[in-house]
């Protein structure tokens, strides 16, 4: 279960990917850029989505999407990625710089931090196990960087499911912080956590912000 970072163009199929890493059951996932002039109305459907509403976009017009991932794309602390399967896009990703961010104020941010959110597309057909090896793929994508050294996350504290997806991948929960949308469980998985956690459920799995 390991990803191999591939910058650069290149690729035999559609925009390169930044990343790749195949799955032991589901296959190979590809992750590259959003396009924030051409991904918008995918994103926008996937945002406005009753399933995404942790989001707090279930009511953006694609201007306020495409406005937000252009702002991103303009960002030198935020990146936006499109995770594809099958040939198909499926997942969103998010890596952001805590120190530029709310969470600042929060906690005291180490060097090596960085931040995630990731919502997975509303299925046709659900993939027992989907939303685990997403998740793991982002934390691969994330950790392919050596810079990287733990990872944080802050989603809203009802959103159980992601909860336990969490805990499942090595997250645990810091502290409890009250953000400007939401309360959130602050929460941090170091590369050995995420590493002891893929060794005891290896391709098993479960949306997040």
């Amino acid at each position: 279960m390991t990803g191999q970072a591939r910058p650069g163009p290149g690729a035999d199929r559609g925009p390169a990917p930044v990343f790749t890493r195949t799955d032991p059951r589901l296959g190979e996932f590809r992750v590259r850029p959003v396009d924030p002039e051409t991904d918008v109305p995918l994103l926008h459907g996937w945002l406005t989505h009753p399933r995404s509403h942790f989001w707090m976009m279930t009511e953006a017009s694609e201007d306020d999407v495409a406005r937000e991932y252009r702002r991103m794309a303009a960002s030198e602390h935020e990146h936006a990625y499109v995770g594809e399967w099958r040939g198909g896009p499926c997942f969103l990703a998010e890596r952001y710089d805590p120190g530029h961010s709310e969470l600042a104020a929060h906690y005291p941010v180490l060097p090596g931090d960085t931040g995630m959110h990731f919502l997975v597309a509303p299925p046709d057909t659900p993939v027992h196990g989907f939303t685990r090896a997403v998740i793991t793929t982002v934390m691969e994508l994330l950790f392919s960087d050596p810079g990287t050294e733990r990872v944080v996350v802050e989603p809203d504290v009802r959103n159980h499911a992601v909860h336990a997806l969490n805990a499942a991948t090595g997250f645990r929960v810091d502290a409890t912080v009250a953000l400007k949308d939401k309360d959130a469980h602050l929460s941090t998985c170091t590369r050995a956590q995420f590493r002891a956690a893929l060794a005891a459920a290896p391709t098993t799995g479960g949306a997040s912000r």
